[in-house]
């Protein structure tokens, strides 16, 4: 098996980020317009009206970021990739200005010994693909592979733990299903499609690294626990499963898609979208398996009283067939994002998924919004909500290896407060505060919490 992950015999740690959400600077050295880019100036877009055009600032210098990263002790930095940085018109031609950006991250992470933990593609579709049809059209796949192999020429002799997708359930569903997403699409069943494409540009591009030497590509995936709240919201809870974990599951670990993913989704058996020798491709095709928590998904009737308002964030999967008539009925205690917080199910689905796909397991996001209203005489903002959250969950890990889940590490999400998507600046999740003023960096006590942490247990 191929994974250039740590032996397992203890938990290693690290911080994740994502380009849109911390570089900045979108029109520097050659960089065309992603979805982000163009979906942020659409009105009502995003909570605040802000977008990422500032950001973090983090481009073109990636050195007080790094320092962040090593004041931390952790092992790993998780990060994405711009494609339309990288791949401008998404692609053909290669812009060496946007690679020589990363390998300045690399370097400057390698020399301080940290592992860098690249992430192909965390969103920012070049906006060029999506006039063209966006991950709709099989194309994308072709060309995402393309622009995997790019980068793996220039950082693979670095750069050794590869995810190709993050998340591909919130770019298929939240994307083109509910339209919360960049692009902001509403097609309602049509966004499976993008959902296989998603998946089949994983697979060619995990194939045509590995046929290049990577030594070890993944895949991140939200996985969700679904639990249905009574029985009448079996057959609801068994949709939404469907759609938040069977869909990347079934092809990955099967090589198929299952009758009740195909009940919620039926456009996934038309031979047009899924061809022979497609799910061959993506079947057995990842060498570890990225696992990003937050929260459950609870599942009652519509009609059931103790269904709140809220959606759990899940966006409108009330539109597909099979999951017409339910709600989410997060309990609480919740985080800002109105999130449940139950660290008992993150252990249940480490466990289920150390049996499910028999891969080496990293939790690659893992962290918590809350109001950051606590500020210390020093300006520093104390987070004793971020810290309850981050050790109820490290327990929870812990108990799974315990059980004999295969869990190589623990990333927290994120290193500091950036753009929270739809939400812009509204929502904190970070370790560091960043004024947005004057974009200062400020650790939390979480982040002296963490390092402690990593002090105390080995990095």
């Amino acid at each position: 098996m191929r994974h250039a992950l740590p032996d397992g015999s203890r938990l290693a740690f690290g911080v994740a980020t994502a380009s849109y959400q911390i570089e900045g600077a979108p029109h520097a050295d050659g960089k065309a317009p992603s979805i982000w880019d163009t979906f942020t100036q659409r009105p009502g877009a995003v909570d605040d009206g802000s977008d990422g055009s500032v950001a973090c600032a983090s481009y073109p210098d990636p050195g007080p970021d790094i320092e962040l990263v090593t004041g931390l002790g952790v092992r790993w930095y998780r990060f994405s990739l711009s494609w339309p940085r990288i791949v401008p018109d998404g692609g053909s031609e290669v812009n060496k200005l946007g690679l020589d950006y990363y390998e300045r991250l690399v370097d400057g992470l390698l020399e301080r010994g940290v592992t860098p933990m690249a992430t192909l593609y965390h969103w920012d579709l070049p906006q060029s693909l999506e006039d063209l049809g966006g991950w709709l059209v099989r194309d994308t796949a072709e060309r995402f592979a393309d622009y995997a192999v790019a980068v793996h020429d220039r950082l693979g002799d670095r750069v050794r733990l590869w995810a190709t997708l993050n998340e591909p359930w919130c770019s298929a569903y939240l994307g083109y299903g509910s339209g919360r997403h960049a692009p902001g699409k509403q097609v309602g069943g049509e966004a499976h499609r993008a959902a296989h494409h998603l998946m089949l540009g994983h697979g060619l591009a995990a194939a045509r690294m590995h046929e290049g030497g990577a030594e070890s590509v993944g895949i991140v995936l939200n996985l969700t626990p679904v639990l249905a709240e009574t029985e009448a919201a079996a057959d609801a809870a068994d949709g939404v499963d469907a759609i938040r974990n069977r869909v990347w599951l079934g092809p990955l670990v099967d090589g198929e898609y299952d009758a009740g993913t195909l009940r919620v989704a039926p456009v996934l058996a038309d031979p047009e979208l899924v061809r022979p020798g497609d799910l061959d491709l993506v079947h057995g095709s990842a060498d570890w398996l990225g696992v990003n928590y937050y929260t459950p998904a609870r599942v009652a009737q519509a009609t059931e009283e103790l269904v709140s308002d809220d959606t759990g964030g899940d966006g409108d999967l009330a539109a597909f067939p099979g999951v017409e008539d339910f709600r989410f009925a997060p309990r609480h205690p919740r985080t800002d994002m109105d999130w449940e917080v139950d660290a008992d199910s993150l252990e249940r689905l480490l466990v289920d998924t150390h049996h499910r796909t028999g891969l080496p397991l990293v939790v690659t996001e893992n962290g918590a919004a809350y109001v950051d209203k606590t500020v210390l005489p020093d300006g520093s903002i104390d987070d004793a909500d971020r810290i309850d959250y981050l050790e109820s969950h490290l327990a929870a890990i812990d108990a799974a290896r315990d059980a004999g889940a295969d869990v190589r590490g623990w990333l927290v999400w994120t290193l500091m407060d950036n753009f929270e998507w739809s939400h812009g600046y509204t929502k904190t999740f970070g370790l560091v505060s960043v004024d947005r003023d004057d974009l200062r960096r400020t650790p939390k006590r979480s982040y002296h919490w963490f390092a402690d942490l990593v002090r105390r247990r080995g990095r």
